[in-house]
């Protein structure tokens, strides 16, 4: 049975379970003259028998899922004949995404040899039995599950306790897997951070003024060592996001206040999801008008000045993503101001303050923990664009502080480092791991910053 098949009926067992249990709580405490004398309610009696019929299966289904391939992938590979036996790693790579494309039928078996047919076969053979032996164990795990529930069902059985502390372990186990994923993306990416640095010093990448990162395929080949210097990436991304933020901070600032404190209900329900349909719209779409709409429009509108505007430019990205940016703002300041206890605006009117005042002094103070934490993740979600530079500003890593030029930025190069077939053995191939840890040091020390800022001058309001 497929996977999802498989995850289908264990649910389907789950909801049998759950009414089983149910029916039978109901059945035991009719005699004892209703539910007042079960010790917990007869949805509880179910929910544990859910649990108990469909966690041990779904979690042996995604152990099974995370380890089987790797398995038969091993035991297909450790039986190889000694004339296909591969004598590199990629050589390996590329035979057993071979064996698997004949194994799923992608590739055509006319013009190959016997013995791989015959491993090929073995695989698909494996993948059947893999099937039936995780189905056939599922089955009987969610079977007994099933009974054991059904036999816990009684009239002093603590099934609230039971099914709060499963629920509990779960919970704790979603924070768990948050923070593992977390830690397992900082390792994967410090390790090749590392790997790079031992071939290019750390200061000179840090510190380095020249980022030129390619590298030549013969030793004798002009440039064969490349520039890793990534102060340019750096301070263009720094470029593109203050001319972000210089358009995004008081425009989406001001429209927040402007909805929570002035604005009728009427203009409300309507400017408001209005505003929040441009975080909906892809930043390809965003990308596009700014190659095509705002960047010529730039380039003229300086042309009629006597300015000379780069048909990729700074300017031109940062603007458009600063659109993109002003529904982060405004809907995080929005919700923090609105927050704002409506005593306080009641006691500054009180004491004689205008509306503009209240607004002013008490409001807005009130809010800016809020308000900063908003600006903070905006500021993130600024450095982390790429499709909008991409398209806008180019792929020039100049170091150069003049909006009108054209520069990249980290994000850019990254994608650009790591497009088509790369080996990531190599300095170029391993920058893009270099410039990640860079970006997370960075975004990291932010988020550290509003979280400062934020407990700082957060304030309890009765």
């Amino acid at each position: 049975m497929e996977s999802s098949n498989l995850f289908l009926l264990m649910l389907t067992l789950g909801a049998v379970a759950f009414y089983i249990g149910r029916s039978r709580s109901l059945a035991v405490a009719t005699p004892l003259g209703g539910i007042r004398h079960l010790h917990s309610l007869p949805n509880y009696y179910g929910l544990n028998a859910l649990l108990w019929c469909a966690l041990p299966s779904l979690f042996l289904l995604i152990l099974w899922l995370v380890f089987d391939e790797a398995v038969i992938n091993s035991i297909v590979m450790s039986s190889l004949p000694a004339e296909l036996v591969p004598s590199s790693k990629a050589d390996y790579n590329l035979l057993l995404n071979k064996i698997s494309n004949l194994a799923d039928g992608i590739m055509s078996s006319k013009g190959q040899s016997s013995a791989l047919i015959a491993v090929a076969e073995s695989m698909a053979g494996l993948r059947v039995i893999s099937q039936w032996v995780l189905t056939a164990l599922c089955l009987i795990l969610a079977t007994i599950g099933l009974y054991w529930g059904w036999r816990r069902v009684a009239a002093d059985y603590r099934a609230r306790q039971s099914v709060e502390r499963v629920m509990e372990n779960l919970l704790l186990g979603c924070a768990c897997l948050a923070i593992f994923t977390t830690v397992g993306i900082v390792f994967s990416v410090l390790f090749e951070s590392i790997q790079f640095f031992r071939s290019v010093p750390f200061f000179d990448f840090v510190f380095g003024l020249d980022w030129s990162p390619q590298t030549a395929i013969r030793e004798d080949q002009v440039g064969s060592s490349g520039s890793f210097g990534a102060v340019p990436l750096f301070v263009g991304t720094l470029l593109i996001s203050a001319v972000a933020m210089f358009v995004a901070v008081p425009i989406g600032l001001m429209s927040a206040i402007y909805l929570a404190e002035y604005s009728s209900k009427s203009v409300r329900t309507y400017a408001k999801p209005a505003l929040e349909v441009l975080a909906g719209v892809p930043t390809v779409v965003y990308g596009f008008f700014a190659a095509l709409t705002v960047a010529p429009f730039l380039r003229d509108l300086g042309a009629d000045f006597g300015l000379t505007i780069s048909s990729e430019s700074a300017l031109a990205a940062g603007l458009v993503m600063g659109v993109m940016i002003i529904p982060f703002i405004s809907s995080l300041a929005d919700d923090v101001i609105t927050a704002v206890p409506q005593a306080m605006r009641d006691g500054s009117l009180a004491m004689g303050a205008t509306h503009s005042e209240t607004v002013r002094n008490v409001v807005i103070p009130a809010a800016l923990p809020g308000i900063v934490a908003g600006i903070m993740l905006a500021i993130s979600r600024a450095i982390g664009e790429t499709m909008i530079v991409v398209m806008a500003a180019g792929l020039a890593a100049k170091l150069t502080a003049n909006p009108l030029e054209s520069v990249t930025t980290v994000t850019v190069q990254i994608v650009t480092l790591l497009t088509g077939d790369q080996e990531f053995d190599s300095p170029k191939t391993l920058a893009a791991f270099a410039l990640g840890l860079m970006l997370f040091t960075v975004t990291l020390l932010l988020n550290i910053f509003a979280l400062h800022i934020v407990k700082k001058y957060r304030e309890q309001y009765e």
